[in-house]
């Protein structure tokens, strides 16, 4: 598996089949750790960095032979890739953005279904996130933990035993664990009830973030929730504390779509037709635009306004449509304006498929 078979598919995040997953994109959980012999990245120099990137590689390479982890697991070396298929990962939710504009030896380990990656050298020596579809924090959070303590049987983490696991930034100090959902709240946006509970969860240590995380701003009404701290509290205990939150979440949100539906259907349906017809006819659109029409067809096609298009081809297209992964798809660099208009042909070809070469759709 490489990089440009990995642009040809799909994560199993992306694929629509957790609990849910109207609403949950996805679950999250992701590990922070350090290496106890060398020091934080932020003070490390390139000999510790290619020292620690050489010590867990060949953690990870005996866990493939032992055959406790997947075979066709594949390892990147993020310093010597391209900007865009640096920026690739990060579309993918595959690497952060600090991991992708870092300096230095760093790497990350991806298995083919994209549920794990495994962050070597990003803000902490070792990141390790597990990716479920739907609400599965749970059985997330179960092989994060499974992988962690495989990894931790021929490595010393820095562990204190006042505070627990020592982290680079001292909100993940103690379990080192974030727990996230990535939730698609457009009703609670349209009836203007989202800053509202927003304030809710900011009042019990729950931050919200956009798509791609901590510093990047909501797009199509896809939001991530996940815990502030990690200090004083386990893991089970961290886990639970959003995995409660989040069907209250979901009932708000399943209360403005029914809302929508009986008050103003009207309006919605022209709203979602409409999104639905520019994705499908335009000659030339952005990213940003895309997120939202797609937002509003996803919708869209939940409430049963639009037939036969499946969520997992939506969720693809959120991703598919992306800078990077347009370009990916394409074999070339393309500039903004090139991008808008492959996107576009992306996806009429996508969306029209009883359309054939020729027809004004795909012109």
């Amino acid at each position: 598996m490489n990089l440009d078979e990995l642009a040809q598919s799909t994560g199993e995040w992306l694929r629509g089949s957790g609990p849910e997953s109207d609403i949950v994109v996805s679950s999250r959980v992701r590990l922070a750790r350090n290496l106890a012999d060398f020091p934080f990245i932020s003070r490390a120099t390139e000999a510790d960095r290619v020292e620690i990137e050489k010590i867990l590689h060949g953690r990870i390479e005996s866990l493939q032979v032992s055959g406790r982890a997947p075979q066709d697991l594949m390892y990147v070396d993020v310093g010597e890739l391209p900007a865009i298929d640096r920026q690739f990962l990060v579309e993918r939710q595959l690497i952060s953005r600090e991991h992708a504009e870092s300096e230095g030896a760093r790497a990350v380990a991806i298995d083919k279904a994209e549920q794990f990656s495994v962050m070597i050298n990003e803000e902490d020596h070792l990141r390790i996130q597990v990716m479920h579809s739907g609400l599965d924090l749970a059985a997330a959070w179960q092989q994060a933990d499974e992988l962690d303590d495989m990894v931790e049987e021929h490595v010393t983490y820095a562990f204190n035993d006042r505070l627990g696991y020592l982290t680079a930034c001292p909100t993940n100090v103690g379990t080192g664990l974030r727990v996230s959902v990535m939730l698609h709240l457009p009703a609670l946006v349209i009836t203007r009830q989202i800053e509202k509970v927003f304030k809710s969860l900011q009042k019990i240590n729950l931050a919200v973030r956009g798509l791609y995380g901590e510093g990047s701003q909501a797009t199509g009404d896809f939001y991530q929730i996940s815990n502030q701290l990690t200090l004083g509290q386990t893991e089970e205990e961290l886990a639970k504390k959003v995995a409660d939150v989040v069907p209250v979440l979901i009932e708000y949100e399943r209360q403005a779509r029914d809302f929508l539906v009986r008050e103003s259907h009207d309006t919605l349906h022209d709203r979602v037709s409409r999104a639905f017809g520019i994705l499908r006819t335009a000659q030339t659109i952005t990213s940003e635009e895309t997120m939202h029409l797609l937002s509003s067809v996803r919708m869209g096609v939940n409430l049963g306004l639009i037939g036969e298009l499946p969520i997992p081809m939506i969720n693809k297209l959120l991703i598919h449509t992306q800078p990077a992964h347009l370009q990916k798809l394409a074999g070339m660099e393309l500039d903004q304006s090139d991008r808008n208009v492959e996107r576009a042909t992306y996806l009429r070809r996508h969306l029209n498929p009883e359309s054939k070469p020729g027809d004004p759709a795909n012109n």
